[in-house]
């Protein structure tokens, strides 16, 4: 089944943002077009939502399951199942809701299976101006925030992740949820209070471990 969403994953067309002198509506066209035919079975068709989509289900999944094979693994499965259930969506939503809530629950029954994972992936390449012990000290920072998110309930972790890391409205994370505006502010409050309370658990640890290595 993975080999099918590699396969649909191949196509040499690329429906992405906009390209030079396209306008928004043009984009909204051709993706209509996209599903319409994938509806009817055309399995090329599908390629373009797949091309469109790929890198933010991937980001989604990577940050909620903080592993790069497993998000890989949870992204190809949101994808096959919308494929499968492609002949379903009505459009009473936009495609990229449909799309992210399919990956979520790819990556709620992903965690259910198997144990949370403990490796994790850079966020991105390192500044060449930054001292080393500055650079140890920001990659420090960066992995206790990834820790910390990883230790969120369900929904606090999900909205966090779709609001401040997707950039989604608050209408937009509701939708994809399956909730209303009014608990995914509830939901976003708590997630950030939580965040800030195991980040510094976390770094008081870190502080105090240190000085009883220092102190030996």
């Amino acid at each position: 089944m993975r080999g099918q969403v590699v396969a649909l994953a191949g196509a040499a067309a690329v429906l992405t943002t906009p390209a030079e002198g396209e306008t928004q509506d043009a984009a909204r066209e051709a993706e209509r077009a996209a599903i319409l035919a994938s509806q009817r079975g055309d399995t090329r068709a599908f390629d373009l939502l797949v091309e469109r989509y790929q890198r933010g289900v991937y980001r989604l999944c990577y940050r909620y399951l903080n592993n790069h094979e497993d998000a890989n693994d949870a992204a190809q499965e949101a994808f096959l199942r919308a494929y499968k259930a492609i002949g379903r969506f009505r459009g009473d939503s936009a495609f990229g809701t449909w799309m992210y809530r399919i990956a979520v629950n790819a990556c709620l029954n992903f965690r259910a299976a198997r144990r949370p994972p403990a490796d994790e992936l850079p966020e991105g390449l390192p500044d060449r101006g930054l001292a080393a012990s500055e650079k140890l000290e920001q990659d420090e920072r960066s992995s206790l925030v990834r820790a910390a998110v990883t230790r969120l309930p369900e929904r606090q972790r999900a909205t966090l992740i779709l609001k401040i890391y997707h950039d989604l409205s608050h209408e937009e994370v509701a939708r994809i949820l399956g909730s209303t505006v009014g608990t995914v502010k509830a939901n976003l409050f708590h997630a950030l209070a939580n965040l800030r309370k195991h980040v510094a658990g976390a770094t008081t640890g870190a502080a105090r471990t240190a000085r009883a290595a220092a102190r030996d």
